[in-house]
C-alpha cells in the first residue's frame, strides 16, 4: 500500500510564502517523476510544476520565478516553495507521483488547500 500525503497549505496574505510537501510512504522502492497540480473552484486542474528523478524541472508560465519545486530522494519527498503569492494562486494543490513498487504506478495525493487573501 502506497500513500502520498501533501502538507503545508494554509491561509496567507498576498506577497507571502508557503512551502508544500508531498511525502510518499508505504511499500515502495522510490519515486520517479512528480508533478504539483492545482485546481481552483470552477476551473480545470492544471499542472503547476514538475520534477524528474534526476532533478530537471519545468513550470507553468504563471508561476515561473515565484515557485520552486525540489526533492529529497532519500526521504521520498517533493517540495513546492511558493513565494510572492497572489490571490489567483488560491486553489487545492495536489501532487502526482510515479511510484516504483514491484511495478510502476501513478498516485495522487489527497490535496492541500492554499488560500491567498488579505
Amino acid at each position: 500500500q502506497v500513500q502520498l500525503v501533501e502538507s503545508g497549505g494554509g491561509l496567507v496574505q498576498p506577497g507571502g510564502s508557503l512551502r508544500l510537501s508531498c511525502a510518499a510512504s508505504g511499500s515502495l522502492f522510490s519515486i520517479n517523476d512528480v508533478g504539483w497540480y492545482r485546481q481552483a473552484p470552477g476551473k480545470q486542474r492544471e499542472l503547476v510544476a514538475a520534477i524528474t528523478r534526476g532533478g530537471s524541472t519545468n513550470y507553468v508560465d504563471s508561476v515561473k520565478g515565484r515557485f520552486t519545486i525540489s526533492r529529497d530522494n532519500a526521504k521520498n519527498t517533493v517540495y513546492l516553495q511558493m513565494n510572492s503569492l497572489k490571490p489567483e494562486d488560491t486553489a487545492v494543490y495536489y501532487c502526482k507521483a510515479e511510484v516504483v513498487t514491484f511495478s510502476v504506478y501513478w498516485y495522487w495525493g489527497q490535496g492541500t488547500q492554499v488560500t491567498v487573501s488579505s
